[in-house]
């Protein structure tokens, strides 16, 4: 049965992934981010390659009065969302508590808390109405464990560790599924965007490793959420196979 599958911060990465796979089984999308040019990019390929529904909104999720005017502005068919996955979020730069930038703080926080449950609390209502949907929140390795210099995106993400227990237990009266997913090294923007453009400093996070893909990524939530509908996988958390926690890995060293 055809689904409407709600994705933010589809532009790159796990969001875009996600996006093409949810296509390719012909459910219908709506996108959502920051980078125009890219939305509109993926919509023409979702649209010509798949034959898929596309609605695409551009708009920050830390602004709570983008995401009501946007999301609220969709048709009342497109209201009946389905799987809503909780996609958009970033790390900002490393660095100890007494040297941390602030205004790196704010954005994680923002975008990654924030954010997700502006978006949250502007769709569950239709999902509760409709006494169904899946919301698939994306969080992290660091939502299981810290490491130094990562203070404020662990915490980010341990919180939305948080929120998605809370949530499965605040909506489970009303038939709508919760799960968890904590992606360890991903080979996505992430490192990019953390290092703030360094595509040096990038790269060499996966020196030695064979990270995660998106796609990776894609194939589980896809795969939690074509479940039968008495099953819910609560949590995840996925590693390559060269990673044991947030703190353990092996490279390969040229011999």
């Amino acid at each position: 049965m055809r689904k409407t599958v709600l994705i933010t911060g589809a532009t790159s990465g796990i969001g875009e992934a996600t996006a093409i796979k949810y296509a390719e089984a012909s459910h219908r999308l709506i996108i959502t981010g920051r980078r125009k040019e890219r939305l509109d990019e993926l919509s023409a390929h979702l649209i010509s390659s798949f034959g898929t529904e596309v609605i695409s909104l551009c708009f920050d999720v830390r602004v709570k009065s983008e995401v009501d005017r946007h999301l609220g502005s969709l048709p009342d068919d497109w209201k009946k969302i389905d799987i809503l996955v909780n996609n958009a979020g970033l790390a900002a730069g490393l660095g100890h508590i007494d040297e941390g930038d602030t205004d790196d703080w704010d954005r994680m926080i923002d975008t990654n808390v924030k954010g997700l449950l502006y978006v949250t609390r502007a769709v569950t209502p239709w999902m509760v109405e409709r006494g169904s949907g899946h919301i698939i929140n994306i969080s992290s390795i660091a939502g299981k464990d810290v490491y130094e210099n990562g203070s404020v995106y662990c915490a980010s993400k341990h919180a939305v560790d948080a929120l998605s227990k809370a949530m499965r237990i605040d909506l489970l009266k009303h038939g709508i599924k919760v799960t968890n997913i904590a992606p360890g090294m991903a080979e996505t923007e992430f490192s990019l965007v953390r290092f703030k453009g360094d595509s040096g400093k990038a790269s060499a996070v996966y020196t030695g490793i064979e990270p995660l893909r998106g796609e990776d990524i894609a194939e589980v939530i896809f795969y939690c959420t074509n479940l039968p509908d008495n099953i819910c996988i609560n949590d995840l958390v996925i590693t390559p196979k060269a990673q044991a926690n947030a703190f353990t890995s092996y490279r390969k060293t040229n011999q």
